[in-house]
């Protein structure tokens, strides 16, 4: 049987160099060659994601979940009143949280694949929100949300805005600086393409600040503990060493590579696919897809959880099935982690067999 080719959005494909990486025995990390490698992944994050110099970032060791959570926690409380996007089980996260933490909050409910659009957003001028939560991609149906847009609704109405950049980050445009985003949220899994289990938050100058005035009810997720901690090039707790070693290894190959030639090679990805299967019985889902993942609706009667199982039984494929309600609708194949053209020649002529079989 031919090699296994992962087409989800995460965890994904990785280089041989990272998994070697993986492969080795795990070293002590309360060192200062520990130390120097962490705040060399903080320097070189910040550059990638544009923010300005005196920016911080957090490394923390839990899924991209936690690290909405730690964001929103952070940052808001029962004195604000806060903004989300919500057009599909992401967006329903942030929505999830606020509810648990008593955090006022009210979202705009998009249809799935529905874009944002400013006639959408101007409904919600002048209200008192004083804060904005939105997954930059609505990974559930392969969404990219607007940000230029969403940075001037944000800048009009002098709104705090916290971005979930988890599988947009390297796969579509992102600076920090362009789109006045004050806290910037991604993991490892995705378009890093190492494996889960770390997180990433970016905060400016402005996010500092506004951390140091909350007084959030929890141990592991204290900001402020994390950025102690991180004037010396450590965590407060333990981290998932070899995925940081890992991630010193990427992040210096993009940064000799650049930003935009691992956003090219996505978007690359991307649209060679989806030129592929024009002419085959599948719908492009979402209003405004992402260079990350192409969402698909089949049109031939044949369920997208189908695929899903045909394709990993006979033809050693992955792709990734949704759930809840777009279960059986909709399946989605991802763009990010090493992959090249002849793994989506391989894919497309897998699924042009399937639909064969199937008419």
């Amino acid at each position: 049987m031919e090699r296994r080719l992962n087409f989800s959005v995460g965890p994904v494909m990785m280089s041989e160099e990272l998994l070697q990486i993986g492969r080795e025995q795990i070293p002590y990390f309360r060192t200062d060659d520990f130390s120097d490698l962490m705040k060399e992944n903080e320097r070189i994050f910040i550059e990638l994601v544009n923010s300005p110099k005196e920016s911080r970032l957090i490394t923390l060791t839990a899924s991209g979940t936690a690290a909405m959570e730690m964001a929103v926690i952070n940052s808001f409380d029962s004195t604000d009143k806060v903004l989300i996007v919500n057009g599909g089980g992401f967006g329903q996260r942030f929505v999830d949280i606020c509810n648990i933490y008593n955090i006022p909050c009210e979202d705009i409910k998009l249809d799935y694949g529905q874009k944002l659009t400013e006639q959408i957003l101007n409904e919600y001028d002048d209200n008192g929100f004083t804060g904005m939560l939105i997954n930059m991609h609505e990974t559930s149906t392969g969404t990219l949300y607007d940000m230029e847009l969403v940075s001037k609704f944000c800048k009009k109405n002098d709104i705090f805005l916290i971005v979930d950049a988890i599988s947009s980050f390297l796969a579509d445009k992102i600076s920090m600086v362009d789109y006045a985003i004050d806290m910037l949220i991604t993991s490892s899994q995705k378009a890093l393409a190492l494996p889960p289990g770390l997180s990433f938050i970016v905060l400016n100058k402005k996010a500092v600040y506004k951390i140091n005035s909350k007084n959030p009810k929890t141990l592991y997720f204290d900001m402020k503990i994390y950025l102690k901690n991180g004037e010396r090039g450590q965590t407060p707790f333990t981290p998932a060493v070899s995925v940081i070693l890992q991630l010193n290894k990427r992040l210096t190959n993009i940064k000799k590579k650049g930003v935009k030639t691992e956003i090219e090679h996505v978007s690359e990805m991307a649209q060679y696919f989806r030129k592929k299967i024009e002419n085959m019985p599948f719908d492009i889902f979402s209003q405004s897809p992402s260079n990350a993942v192409t969402a698909l609706e089949p049109t031939c009667g044949i369920s997208s959880h189908t695929f899903f199982e045909i394709l990993d039984r006979k033809y050693n494929i992955w792709i990734c099935p949704n759930g809840g309600k777009l279960g059986e609708k909709i399946f989605r194949v991802g763009h990010i982690g090493n992959v090249d053209k002849r793994d989506y020649d391989r894919l497309v002529s897998a699924l042009r067999e399937i639909v064969e079989m199937h008419s």
